[in-house]
């Protein structure tokens, strides 16, 4: 049984048990990285939340389409590393932000992709997979007994057939552990700072180079995933025509508004829509349901994340970076791809970007 309801020009949302797993299918990849920042930096879980919770709802009316909502993985990464403080991921997310309006508003988008190359986004792909998975690592070698049982559960999970939901189901012991040792966790609002940009959420922006560098890996990745790519298949999808600077331009505007209350940098990407729509999901009803769930999570989520077990956070890195190291090496030119990867790792992701940018160019005129 589904509940139609029509809104603005020829728009329409549903909810319907297909809406509500489609929701699911959104936050697969969404919470692990979310609360693997949350763990590791001074940003609060609650207000991450807050924050998709807010553009799901907002994007889902704009388009009138299940468009996801989902973190900067390339800068979300790099800060789970260690290669970036949380006071540069913030900084990092407001020159994206920048950026991407600037981009989406001039129609410069197209021009830009095709200057950085597909092989070259993958590769970026791949670097922030190799971060994660060494982190992830050393995390979980710190007690192995408890890693084990995480591994165990994500492997449960594939063999009922359930790969996409395994790090779900990691994350899911890992809250049911924390929740043993700190208790039922009581309701509460979580506080917003001031929106000064120099002071976010409580923690400091510092714009260095690193987080500079930082920012030219990532929007490879956003141009190539979260607009072109973005837009590809919500027109093979649902039919609509959605522009990638339309996608560029909602971005950036996310992006400046959020990230100065200490919001996680957002982005749009291809993965959250293909997961909606293989879960069910066929209206922007999906992102309403996931915009409530976020909400009533982010009331919940403080206690537990503290006491969240560091060990099978690292496998729940190690599921993700499988996942977006088996999306980078989907190209064509993996030998190119492989090589930006390897370079990220024992470089940083700024330098592999700007050589395989570099490299990219020079074969297309060879």
């Amino acid at each position: 049984m589904a509940v139609e309801v029509s809104y603005g020009e020829e728009r329409r949302f549903e909810l319907s048990v297909g809406e509500v797993t489609g929701a699911v299918g959104d936050s697969v990849t969404v919470l692990p990285v979310v609360v693997a920042v949350a763990a590791l930096t001074d940003l609060r879980l609650p207000v991450l939340l807050l924050g998709f919770a807010a553009f799901q709802v907002v994007w889902g009316l704009r388009y009138g389409v299940p468009v996801s909502v989902e973190p900067m993985k390339a800068l979300a990464g790099l800060v789970i590393a260690g290669t970036l403080t949380a006071g540069e991921l913030l900084s990092a997310g407001l020159v994206a932000g920048g950026v991407l309006l600037a981009l989406g508003t001039t129609g410069a988008v197209g021009r830009l992709t095709d200057a950085v190359g597909e092989p070259v986004v993958r590769g970026v792909q791949v670097s922030v997979a190799l971060l994660l998975a060494r982190t992830g690592l050393d995390l979980g070698v710190a007690a192995p007994a408890t890693a084990a049982a995480a591994v165990g559960v994500a492997g449960l999970a594939v063999a009922l057939g359930h790969r996409r939901a395994s790090a779900l189901a990691v994350l899911t012991l890992g809250v049911v552990v924390a929740a043993v040792d700190v208790g039922v966790p009581t309701p509460g609002v979580p506080s917003l700072s001031a929106g000064v940009p120099l002071f976010a959420g409580g923690v400091a922006v510092a714009l260095t180079d690193d987080a500079l560098a930082a920012t030219a890996g990532q929007l490879a990745m956003t141009v190539g995933n979260a607009a072109v790519a973005t837009s590809l298949l919500l027109s093979d999808l649902y039919d609509a025509d959605v522009s990638p600077d339309d996608l560029a331009t909602s971005m950036g505007a996310m992006n400046l508004l959020a990230v100065p209350f200490g919001a996680m940098p957002m982005c749009h990407g291809s993965g959250g829509v293909a997961g909606k729509h293989a879960f069910g999901a066929r209206s922007a009803g999906a992102n309403l349901v996931l915009g409530l769930l976020y909400a009533v999570a982010a009331l919940f989520a403080a206690d537990l994340v503290a006491a969240f077990p560091l060990a099978v956070l690292g496998v729940v890195l190690a599921l993700v970076a499988v996942e977006l190291g088996r999306a980078g090496l989907a190209t064509d030119d993996r030998w190119l791809a492989v090589g930006v990867g390897a370079l990220g790792l024992v470089t940083n992701v700024g330098v592999a970007f700007l050589a395989g940018t570099a490299a990219y160019q020079l074969r297309r005129k060879l």
